[in-house]
């Protein structure tokens, strides 16, 4: 994913550690993407993303932060967000992106379907390091 401009005004990071704490990482990605103009309906889909990537840095990452921005390419507007944590990290990335496929109990869509959910979408995994995953939309 290149990387783009960042609005230092609009900068926020939330730490991750409790359930409480991915909430407002959705809320502060809420807020940003009206700042940045989003429709509702692409609002909904970064807000569910980040959602997804939140929960996922609590229970499998074991905490971590995510660090939110408006951005600028030219002319366009979205909204970047990086979520990180030195948990585990995930052994087969191609794995954990295929649709079904869960290391817990859940239903095995939650990377998959955060990515298909936005425009830009960038995994990084290490074992044993941890896990940053990187989404970004852009306002229509």
């Amino acid at each position: 994913m290149r990387d783009y401009p960042a609005d230092p005004a609009s900068r926020e990071e939330v730490l991750i550690r409790a359930s409480g704490d991915v909430v407002k990482a959705r809320q502060t990605v809420r807020v940003l993407a009206q700042q940045a103009g989003l429709s509702l309906v692409n609002q909904t889909k970064l807000v569910t993303a980040a959602s997804e990537l939140g929960r996922n840095t609590l229970i499998y990452g074991g905490g971590g932060s995510a660090e939110a921005a408006v951005v600028r390419d030219m002319a366009r507007v979205g909204v970047w967000v990086r979520f990180t944590d030195t948990g585990p990290g995930i052994p087969d990335v191609d794995l954990a992106l295929t649709d079904g496929w869960t290391s817990g109990s859940g239903m095995g869509l939650g990377l998959s379907g955060a990515r298909r959910l936005v425009d830009e979408f960038d995994l990084r995994s290490e074992p044993g390091v941890g896990t940053t995953v990187t989404v970004l939309k852009w306002a229509r």
